[in-house]
Order: C-alpha cells, then structure tokens, then sequence
C-alpha cells in the first residue's frame, strides 16, 4: 500500500478511539482472492492485546455472504472511512453481495495489499489481519440473556467470532 499514499503504523500508534471507529463509524469487512471477495459493514468488533498480540475481534452470521469468504481464507481487512462515505457503508450493510455488485454501486476502489488482501482505497485506516481463532456463539452460553433476547430471533443464527492478528496497520496520508 506503498505507492498508495498510505503511511504503515504499528497498532499502538493508531490515534482513533476505536470504540467510536467501530461502533458509530463502522467499518468494512472484507475477505476473499483478487478473483472474489465481499465485503460487508461492521459495527461489532473490537481490539486488545491477547496471546502476546495485537488482536481485533469480529462477528459475522453465517447468513451474510461475507461469512464463506473469510472461512475460506487466511485473514481480511478492517477498513474505515471519512463520513463522506456513509452512504457506500450504509449500502454494504444493507445489500448483500449475492445479489448486486458492491463495489460497483458503491464506487469504491479495490485494491490489494502486499498480503493479497482486498482492502479499499478510499479507506483512512486499514487493518491487514490473519485469523487466529474462530468460535461459534451458542445460545447456552449466554451468562446474561438480554443481549440474546434483543440482538437473536428465530430467524438469523448466532454470529461467528474471529479473532485476528493485526499484522500491517496503514494510515492514509494527509
């Protein structure tokens, strides 16, 4: 992402409050190859330090298309934008990539970091991540049930967790 007038950063040198990034100003999920890939808006995640790493960790049903894509590859990326492109985040969240072409009717540009991972060119911050874990939320697991009874009906499953190295932190420059 060199030649792509992003600057590389560790993660611990990211000065965004990532609970505001993730939560209010959302985030694309996107995985696949150069040949296919999804991606699809995010807004629960988050980050830390777990395993000696630095790690963020997503949610994804098995429902959304995005799903069969990061299973069926090493990692993804995290990108986040301007508020100038809340319409193209909003349409990510809401169409799904089985039907339409995303990154047609949202005019965003894709592209591929050194890792082979599909992020976008518009992004402000992309976060390069390679999977580490991966577990199925189950409904006996719940130790407080609110969050199942107001986020889980009958019909959409439970969300998959990923949790992920951040490897490559890239900061676009201003």
């Amino acid at each position: 992402m060199k030649n792509l007038n992003y600057t590389q950063i560790e993660p611990a040198e990211i000065k965004d409050n990532l609970i505001r990034l993730i939560a209010s100003d959302w985030m694309l999920v996107t995985a696949g190859t150069r040949e296919k890939f999804n991606t699809m808006t995010a807004n629960w995640g988050g980050t830390g330090y777990l395993w000696n790493k630095n790690v963020v960790f997503v949610f994804v049903r098995p429902e959304r298309y995005t799903y069969g894509f990061i299973e069926s590859t090493e990692g993804f990326t995290l990108t986040f934008f301007d508020e100038k492109y809340r319409t193209a985040l909003n349409l990510c969240g809401a169409k799904s990539g089985r039907d339409c072409d995303k990154v047609a009717e949202t005019g965003l540009t894709p592209h591929f970091t050194e890792l082979g991972y599909p992020a976008f060119t518009e992004a402000r911050l992309v976060l390069e991540c390679k999977k580490l874990y991966a577990a199925q939320l189950e409904r006996d697991h719940f130790l407080d049930l609110e969050p199942l009874k107001s986020h889980y009906n009958t019909k959409g499953g439970l969300h998959k967790m990923y949790i992920a190295e951040i490897l490559k932190v890239w900061v676009r420059k201003a």
